[in-house]
């Protein structure tokens, strides 16, 4: 089994334990704040159900990433999965204003008694979320896939919504417990914090997959490391172009460079293959390497 393989079959892997837990959390979180009237818990449930479909568009789009390419798609189908990450931004953007809206809302309402089972539950998503975000983070840039990264995001955003929602209801309980009515309106003003964090994650998985899909640049640190490579190689006299972009979980350069013009083609071919086999063999993320030559004279 390839290098490659593996890495699709842990990111997948990832991408379905993270679809069944939010199944599971969601669930869990609508029918304890609906049983024991927990505003915060429930929101969270919602915000949950977004997770889901978040999930699942993960899956989707990086089953489909990991098409071979075809005549239709010469560079393969890698940005499939920053499509679905940018889907995973947009619905991060949705929870965030809805968890604000609903955090504002019970500002004006009279606070929903707490319950020690809502606690409890919040708890366990706080905790189970923390793993699942450590967890499918440590894949993602392993693999170094997009939709697996905005997914641990995606769990990252939860965590917040679901301390926000320990700290609330383990406030309103002190409250209840010593009858000072203020503390009961801990929950949505974390509501409102939380809210603010989420929506600043999804801007940030929305930039990066815009970016790519828009062509960006690779860091011009690795333009640097790729530009390095390149000079190693005796018979390259100078670079006369070196772009690179992500196409998802992998890498293409484009090169042009000059090289002796009195050399044969098959000296230009040999030389071309390998600096596209330096690369590569350095930068295992790198898929392709295009090279234009061009003719270099003693007297330039």
């Amino acid at each position: 089994m390839t290098t490659n393989q593996n890495h699709s079959i842990a990111s997948v892997f990832a991408i379905w334990i993270s679809l069944m837990s939010n199944i599971v959390l969601t669930v869990l979180k609508i029918l304890v704040g609906v049983l024991f009237n927990s505003p915060v818990l429930l929101a969270d449930g919602f915000h949950n159900a977004g997770d889901v479909v978040a999930s699942a568009a993960a899956l989707t789009s990086m089953r489909f990433s990991q098409r071979p390419a075809d005549d239709d798609h010469p560079y393969g189908h890698g940005k499939a999965e920053v499509i679905g990450s940018g889907l995973v931004a947009i619905i991060l953007g949705i929870a965030a204003i809805y968890i604000g809206y609903e955090a504002v809302k019970t500002f004006f309402e009279e606070p929903a008694k707490a319950s020690v089972i809502a606690l409890i539950t919040a708890i366990i998503s706080l905790i189970w979320k923390q793993a699942l975000y450590m967890y499918t983070m440590r894949v993602g840039k392993k693999v170094n896939s997009k939709g697996l990264i905005a997914t641990a995001y995606d769990h990252l955003a939860d965590v917040y919504a679901s301390l926000a929602a320990v700290v609330g209801i383990g406030l309103a309980l002190i409250g209840d417990a010593y009858h000072i009515p203020l503390l009961s309106y801990g929950d949505p003003f974390a509501g409102v914090i939380v809210s603010v964090l989420v929506l600043r994650l999804a801007y940030e998985i929305g930039k990066e997959a815009m970016d790519i899909l828009m062509e960006k640049n690779v860091p011009e640190e690795r333009l640097r490391e790729f530009a390095a490579l390149i000079r190693t190689v005796p018979e390259v006299k100078r670079i006369d172009r070196l772009r690179a972009r992500e196409h998802g979980h992998y890498v293409l350069v484009d090169l042009r460079i000059g090289i002796s013009g009195t050399l044969t083609i098959q000296e230009g071919h040999d030389i071309s293959s390998k600096i596209r086999n330096l690369i590569i063999s350095e930068h295992a993320d790198v898929d392709e390497v295009l090279i234009h030559l061009n003719p270099w004279y003693p007297d330039e």
